[in-house]
């Protein structure tokens, strides 16, 4: 299945792409060349990627201008996901802050710069040690009450918090750390999967490190005629029909050579192999 419906009303293509990779050095800053990352995010449409992951942190903030001006006013068919919850002090720092008067700023300046009224999916960017989950995740659904968040999503967090979270409002969505080199995510993949609720893996090739010649993959790959990176997507694909993986990219080259992968996700020795 190269689809999954989200919430149960928004289907997307299965392979996404995450913006990540888009900014300066540290996730700081201007991309160094933003007609070209204004290009990638078109380009990524045109081959039929439908989920587009982001986050207000991410810059902060120039990610999801780069969205607006790549790609507003926005096709139908494509889903906007993005995330609140961290602060920014400086490149490759994150505090988290979880406070419910500081996610719905941060939700209402994502929605202005989106430009739109509603966000698909939101999600907790980190949970708050220091804040109630109860609050935090009890202001997100405040503001999918008043129409503001069509779903709610979390990132990097345990089963025992998804089952908190679930408690308090409808989460649709999880996005952890795992790939095929790091699979301690993988009782929070196996829920997801129960609950019926997306799976989005973030850091799916470990910028790169997976993909290099030579590496674990490389044999495989060598075999069906592909690259290490998409064996590696093709193998995240592979572990349910709930995996979205989010590879990210500032090349097109490579996010043709990513959106291909799906090519390999039928192939059942990527999974034996690697497994």
């Amino acid at each position: 299945m190269t689809t999954f419906t989200l919430g149960g009303d928004l289907t997307v293509n299965r392979l996404g792409y995450g913006t990540m990779q888009l900014l300066g050095a540290g996730y700081w800053g201007e991309p160094r060349d933003r007609a070209q990352a204004v290009a990638v995010l078109r380009r990524a449409v045109e081959l039929g990627v439908t989920f587009i992951d982001t986050a207000d942190a991410y810059g902060p903030f120039v990610a999801e201008d780069l969205i607006r001006e790549a790609l507003h006013p926005y096709r139908d068919d494509v889903v906007i996901a993005t995330k609140g919850g961290v602060l920014r002090t400086g490149p490759d720092e994150w505090p988290p802050l979880g406070r419910p008067e500081y996610l719905r700023q941060a939700l209402e300046m994502s929605l202005r710069r989106l430009g739109v009224e509603r966000i698909d999916l939101y999600q907790l960017h980190r949970v708050d040690p220091r804040v109630p989950l109860e609050d935090s995740v009890g202001e997100l659904a405040q503001l999918r009450q008043e129409g503001k968040i069509r779903h709610i999503g979390l990132s990097e967090v345990s089963v025992a918090q998804i089952k908190a979270a679930q408690a308090i409002a409808p989460i649709v969505s999880v996005q952890n750390l795992y790939n095929v080199a790091n699979r301690a995510a993988q009782d929070v993949l196996d829920h997801a999967r129960e609950q019926g609720m997306a799976f989005i893996p973030w850091f799916p090739m470990a910028t790169g490190e997976l993909a290099r010649t030579g590496g674990v993959l490389d044999a495989v790959a060598r075999r069906h005629g592909a690259t290490p990176a998409q064996i590696a997507l093709a193998w995240l694909l592979r572990q349910g029909p709930n995996v979205l993986p989010i590879p990210g990219t500032a090349s097109i080259a490579h996010l043709e050579e990513n959106v291909a992968a799906l090519r390999w996700a039928a192939v059942e020795e990527v999974t034996q192999a690697l497994d």
